[in-house]
């Protein structure tokens, strides 16, 4: 490995002019109170989903899927850590960009890479650590990020992920620098995360993500969708099981209401943050910004109101991405996200429901307007039963026509 320093270096200056356009990857920052985000309950630690030691994760069938470095080669690959190699950094720790190739071991592809080093002081620990290689060593999907390696040496932690050039979306929605993206760029992105989702839900032992927001959402050099940080994941209920019972950790403005009020945990926990995060795809505002007037500094509260009426949901989209959507593609989308942010988990839609929804939205302009597709089975069921309930009542409830759910997931109305 005598020359592995400078073939090395000369891999990374060959790409250093695009990285140094790309935007940093920002690492999440848990924004829950310490004392809620890292207290662990017993089902937590008694989880057969996650490892309990580092023997147990060599001997766990997702092992087989990623490469367990040395200390020495990610040293090399980074440098030794160099300061101007840093990515971004957050409640784990720092993030440095390296480059893998056969100079660092003998059959490995020549690629970029992130590296993420646990921070020995840190609050988030070596069990998150664990539970990021269980399950993203288990989990192979387009919209996953790809986990390629592991160091676990004396008291150090680190993780090898493939290197995504556009950062995270956070940093693309949020930062003034940046050019907004444009509406058929949102839309692929919430589509893309979706389907990541989707498959975690609809694995063969389902998975809570818990943690799912715009900074944990990066983005490929063509805007592929990719969710990472899997340190909060759960193994979802199974069997009898209706919900997971865990102490509330997540981040502050994209966790569900009835888990941070009850800790129980299902997969329609994440439908209510993926809600969250469609509507700052939509709005360009974030889920919780103190810098505005009272009334808005929750988006959910001020947007979702709006998003059920038709003369006001143009309101809360974007003025950047003016002349960009169609009237239809807009109520689609804002009525997806009014029923992912239901106060009423069961109403709900599923994830694959979501991804059905986001399909059509995939190619939409102000000149094309896509057929009128047929809504979810289980949307439709969820309908017919609140309209039951709301006759009983004496309410009455205005079922919407054909018409009207083909521009996505009309809301129901009480008179």
């Amino acid at each position: 490995m005598g020359n592995c320093g400078t073939r090395e270096e000369s891999a990374v200056a060959a790409a250093q002019v695009q990285v140094q356009q790309l935007q940093l990857l920002a690492l999440p920052v848990k924004n829950i109170p310490s004392e809620k985000r890292h207290n662990r309950s017993s089902s937590d630690f008694s989880d057969p989903s996650t490892p309990r030691n580092f023997e147990d994760l060599r001997h766990s069938p997702g092992s087989t899927n990623v490469i367990a470095f040395t200390l020495f080669e990610l040293e090399t690959i980074t440098k030794s850590f160099r300061s101007d190699y840093v990515l971004g950094e957050g409640g784990f720790g720092t993030v440095y960009k390296g480059y893998i190739d056969e100079n660092v071991r003998v059959g490995l592809k020549s690629l970029p890479v992130a590296v993420k080093v646990l921070n020995k002081d840190g609050l988030q620990g070596h069990r998150e650590w664990l539970a990021e290689v269980n399950f993203l060593g288990q989990l192979r999907h387009a919209n996953l990020v790809k986990l390629i390696g592991y160091c676990c040496e004396d008291d150090h932690r680190l993780l090898v992920y493939e290197f995504m050039f556009r950062g995270s979306l956070e940093n693309h929605l949020f930062r003034k620098a940046s050019a907004p993206l444009s509406w058929a760029t949102r839309m692929t992105i919430a589509l893309g995360a979706a389907k990541g989702l989707a498959f975690l839900h609809g694995a063969e032992k389902p998975v809570i993500y818990r943690d799912f927001k715009t900074s944990n959402i990066l983005l490929d050099s063509d805007y592929t969708a990719k969710l990472s940080d899997f340190g909060l994941a759960k193994a979802g209920p199974q069997g009898d099981e209706t919900h997971v019972s865990t102490r509330v950790m997540g981040t502050y403005g994209y966790a569900a209401p009835e888990y941070v009020m009850t800790g129980h945990l299902t997969a329609r926990s994440d439908v209510y943050s993926f809600g969250v995060v469609l509507l700052e795809l939509l709005t360009g505002r974030r889920s919780v910004d103190k810098t505005r007037p009272s009334k808005e500094q929750s988006l959910v509260d001020w947007a979702r109101p709006k998003l059920n009426d038709k003369r006001k949901l143009l309101q809360v989209i974007d003025p950047r991405l003016e002349g960009q959507y169609s009237t239809r593609a807009a109520q689609k989308a804002c009525s997806l996200a009014y029923y992912c942010l239901s106060q009423n988990p069961k109403a709900r839609p599923l994830m694959s429901d979501v991804v059905e929804t986001l399909e059509p939205l995939q190619a939409t302009s102000t000149t094309y307007e896509p057929q009128p597709p047929s809504l979810p089975q289980s949307v439709v069921a969820d309908y017919r039963t609140r309209r039951h309930h709301h006759q009983l009542a004496g309410k009455g409830c205005r079922i919407p026509h054909a018409a009207d759910a083909a521009g996505g997931l009309a809301a129901c109305r009480v008179r």
